[in-house]
């Protein structure tokens, strides 16, 4: 009978022995003496956790997906499109894929690929002759809290998944025995939470030296933990009927039918106990004053991206590709120096434009705003050094709005060559007559993240997860499940105090009177204060609102217009499609073909 278990780790070993420095595992792949000569000593030990590690997920480099597990995330939700055709969210966004579509199946793969490494990592690592007790302990508890790590990646995308429990598959089995099927979306998160919790008690608050950044701390791991529960409270999960023909061959439903307000308290107590124990001994929200020594919301809000493992950083991604995304912020710049001459190829939305608050702390459609729709001012943008006419629209808009977005008249960050005017419209020196195959497709260009200095400098690591994460999803978990509760405001606010914007419930802005129209201003400070770190995908997806925010004519500006005048005119892009089965990817086709228990997701 064909032994499909042995075929796999072939292939699983052969990968890592490629992906690793040369000499490492060049043993026999299955040969399980070989194995455990890698596991006898430390080098080779390390080295593959080392290569368990590699699946984290490298967000910069989302132009080409799948590539280190850099997800569609940003082009592929209502904030940004990517100006060429080859990257893969311009495909998803127009219902241009499938179960067969590779990048759905290399994410499936890589992942469990991580899996099944943490599992001989945890069932071999006893072995290390040279470790020492402690270390080995220690490396354990990271190779388990990956693990868990990659199924929430996993879940978050496909939904409920194949839980392979604690003991690996033995290279020896046979077909029938590996016919798998999916764990409920209870069950995923149920052992995903005590695999993370169990892994917690052996690993460090804080990284123990300058080389232990980017290793899993308990931080991180309590951290995904609360991201579980609130994934599995979320609409998505909670009740969502959409499902109810997801059902295993033995009955089992894998997405319960009955809406549970205690997953939202589960969710609500995880972060509540995060906050309690590692704030503020461990994270802080950042805080940056100006040259005079005064607090500053603004540079707080573009410099929590840009200073290495500040407070506020709970994970991030070392050796991220940041140049690669650096050129996909920075403009083409016509006739500019190197250093500040890129793409601009990933463009912000007007959908996202407009989600940002006016200064005072208003949504642009609130009579009170002061919102001024068209027309030039006259405006100081908080990154020049003197006023200059800008479009009405972008005058007089919240810290956070400077730092997410370059628009046509803003200063470019890096003044090392001198000050440099952005010009986005169509002749202008980053527009379409002038790029070729660089410019904006929507005449705005993702500003966050980019740093003061050449693009061409990535030497620094990728944000993945901060406090600010914690402090909205504990506002929203606690929203649902005890509303009116004070420290939902709390929370809340102590976002909007760090942006520099009113708070709710001040003689300036009252606060939300109802659960739905605190649900709502929750919303909106997790689109803006999140923006374009990979959090809007996944927010409108288990929120179950897609449908209206991805999918039908997605907005711009005029980037074709041949007079300057017409430029800022708001014009439809593209219109995207989405319907319900793009809540979730599908199952890969050949797994779902091969493993006669895995139910296909519904739609696909």
């Amino acid at each position: 009978m064909k032994n499909i278990t042995k075929i796999y780790i072939t292939i699983l070993f052969l990968f890592l022995s490629f992906s690793c420095q040369e000499g490492f595992l060049d043993q026999v792949p299955d040969d399980r003496l070989g194995l455990e000569e890698t596991f006898s000593h430390r080098n080779t030990l390390e080295r593959f956790l080392a290569n368990i590690y590699s699946q984290i997920p490298d967000e910069a480099g989302q132009r080409f997906v799948a590539s280190s597990n850099a997800g569609p995330w940003t082009g592929g939700s209502d904030e940004a499109e990517f100006v060429w055709g080859f990257v893969t969210s311009n495909n998803m966004n127009i219902g241009a894929w499938d179960a067969t579509s590779g990048f759905v199946s290399s994410f499936w793969s890589n992942y469990y690929r991580g899996i099944r490494s943490a599992g001989d990592f945890l069932e071999n690592a006893d072995k290390c002759v040279d470790c020492g007790d402690a270390l080995i302990t220690q490396y354990k508890a990271e190779a388990r809290a990956l693990r868990a790590i990659y199924y929430y990646y996993l879940m978050r995308m496909y939904g409920p998944i194949v839980i392979m429990g604690d003991e690996n598959i033995s290279p020896d089995a046979q077909f029938e025995d590996v016919q798998l099927p999916r764990s409920s979306m209870e069950d995923c998160v149920a052992y995903i939470a005590a695999q993370l919790d169990q892994a917690s008690e052996n690993l460090p608050s804080v990284p123990s030296n300058n080389d232990s950044y980017g290793r899993i701390t308990k931080g991180f791991a309590q951290a995904i933990k609360a991201e579980s529960l609130l994934l599995a409270a979320s609409p998505l999960f909670n009740g969502n009927t959409d499902y109810a023909d997801m059902v295993n061959n033995d009955g089992t439903q894998l997405i319960s039918q009955t809406y549970e307000v205690s997953k939202w308290r589960a969710a609500a107590d995880a972060y509540k106990a995060f906050i309690d124990e590692f704030v503020p001994s461990v994270y802080e929200l950042y805080r940056e004053n100006d040259a005079d020594g005064n607090f500053s919301p603004y540079l707080s809000c573009r410099d929590v991206m840009l200073q290495d493992w500040n407070e506020e950083i709970i994970f991030a991604r070392v050796a991220a590709g940041i140049s690669s995304r650096q050129y996909e912020l920075t403009p083409f710049h016509s006739g500019s120096s190197s250093e500040i001459r890129g793409s601009g190829g990933l463009g912000a939305t007007q959908n996202m434009v407009d989600a940002y608050f006016t200064s005072n702390g208003r949504s642009i459609d609130d009579a009170a705003s002061g919102y001024q729709e068209s027309g030039f001012v006259t405006y100081q943008t908080p990154y020049d050094d003197q006023p200059r006419e800008i479009y009405a629209q972008w005058a007089n808009r919240e810290p956070r709005f400077y730092v997410g977005i370059t628009f046509d008249g803003s200063t470019w960050l890096n003044t090392n060559t001198g000050v440099v005017v952005t010009e986005t419209h169509y002749t202008g020196n980053s527009g379409r007559a002038v790029g070729g195959n660089d410019y904006s497709p929507t005449g705005y260009i993702v500003r966050k993240g980019m740093a003061l200095s050449d693009w061409r400098n990535g030497s620094r690591s990728l944000v993945l997860l901060r406090l600010a994460n914690i402090y909205l999803g504990y506002a929203e978990a606690l929203n649902e499940a005890d509303p009116g509760n004070p420290d939902i405001l709390t929370y809340l606010n102590l976002i909007r105090e760090r942006a520099g914007v009113p708070e709710y419930g001040t003689n300036e802005l009252p606060a939300p009177s109802t659960q739905d129209a605190m649900r709502e201003a929750i919303h909106k400070e997790r689109r803006v204060e999140l923006a374009f770190e990979n959090v809007r995908y996944f927010d409108t997806r288990r929120w179950k609102v897609a449908e209206t925010t991805d999918n039908g004519p997605i907005y711009g500006l005029d980037i074709n217009a041949q007079e300057v005048e017409n430029f800022y005119n708001k014009v439809t892009f593209e219109n995207r499609t989405f319907n319900k089965r793009h809540y979730l990817f599908p199952i890969p086709q050949d797994e779902v073909n091969t493993d006669k228990e895995l139910i296909q997701n519904t739609g696909w």
